[in-house]
């Protein structure tokens, strides 16, 4: 059994996905699908200045009565958060970390979530939002919530991505464990 203090993120952007999370914070484990009543997934730029890494606008919530956003609980070491909050640009000021209680099966669960500081509205890069959809799908978001994630509009930037080649070499390294076994 681990020893390590743990912590409850609550993530709904590029980290549904396992292996976006993993890059950078080995110990993510999922708890559970969750939901963040009053609000809404919108997508934007810190300050207006596009993601480097995303090309595009990247995933915020705002308040936004009787909506709601999916996304997946991880339980993390505290060892962790140090790289979580770096990237989120926590540092910078593009992201502010907050505690959010959510709805799991299970009850509420109080998490740590990110939002964006001084969001100016953008779309995403197809890349990016393709990470959000996947992840959307290996966690079992709700089958409309994923609907609804698929037909957001992107900026249709086709350029290259770094991020992409790391996530895909850790995707194949994921098939290749799970074709093993």
């Amino acid at each position: 059994m681990e020893n390590n203090p743990t912590f409850l993120y609550f993530a709904y952007g590029s980290n549904l996905l396992k292996e976006r999370l993993h890059l950078q914070n080995p110990s993510a484990t999922v708890h559970c699908v969750a939901r963040l009543k009053d609000h809404k997934l919108v997508f934007g730029n810190y300050k207006g200045k596009a993601s480097d890494r995303w090309h595009g606008g990247v995933a915020t919530m705002e308040q936004s009565f009787s909506e709601e956003v999916w996304g997946v609980v991880w339980r993390m070491n505290m060892s962790d958060l140090e790289s979580l909050d770096s990237q989120e640009n926590v540092s910078l000021g593009a992201y502010s970390p907050m505690e959010v209680l959510i709805k799991a099966r299970g009850g509420e669960l109080s998490c740590r979530t990110y939002i964006m500081n001084s969001c100016v509205y953008a779309p995403p890069s197809p890349q990016y939002l393709k990470v959000i959809v996947m992840g959307a799908e290996q966690n079992g978001l709700p089958k409309d919530y994923q609907e609804m994630l698929r037909i957001i509009e992107t900026n249709k930037y086709d350029g290259p991505l770094p991020v992409m080649n790391e996530l895909e070499q850790a995707l194949k390294k994921t098939k290749e464990m799970s074709e093993r076994f």
